[in-house]
């Protein structure tokens, strides 16, 4: 997979960053105006302009924990249907990244909080983004099979 190639339209792509048994959360605003308020979510968000999936991913990544990625530690990708429009698609990535430091991550202007979480935990979360937990789930299977 090339992080440049033409992958036509698409609707946004989200990242789950693994560190050991953890993945990187964000709990999301309690607004009543957006969707899942006050649900852990995973980094990522809508595309801008003709950006690729990955620069997507990269983009909103650095607004919402100042954190700056190198393709090189993406391990999975997948383009689905999106959850909501299912006639758009989305992206998305698992990254592993061990060296990922606490004190690199500074949250940005959305968001309450974030944290480190059990990947099993957050796929079991009542409050935990439903299409980000099905897609988390795929991968783990996907994980199994290779």
């Amino acid at each position: 997979m090339t992080m440049s190639e033409d992958f036509g339209p698409f609707d946004g792509a989200k990242i789950a960053i693994l560190r050991g048994d953890d993945v990187l959360t964000l709990l999301r605003d309690d607004r009543p105006d957006i969707p899942y308020p006050n649900h852990w979510d995973l980094p990522g968000g809508g595309r801008e302009g003709n950006e690729t999936p990955f620069e997507t991913v990269a983009r909103e990544l650095f607004e919402e924990l100042s954190v700056e990625i190198d393709p090189a530690h993406v391990i999975y990708h997948v383009e689905e249907r999106g959850y909501t429009n299912p006639n758009m698609k989305v992206h998305f990535f698992v990254a592993r990244w061990e060296a990922l430091a606490d004190e690199a991550i500074r949250l940005g202007d959305e968001g309450q909080a974030w944290g480190w979480m059990p990947l099993l935990d957050f796929v079991r979360r009542e409050d935990a983004v439903i299409s980000l937990r099905g897609r988390l789930e795929r991968y783990l299977l996907w994980q199994e099979r290779n």
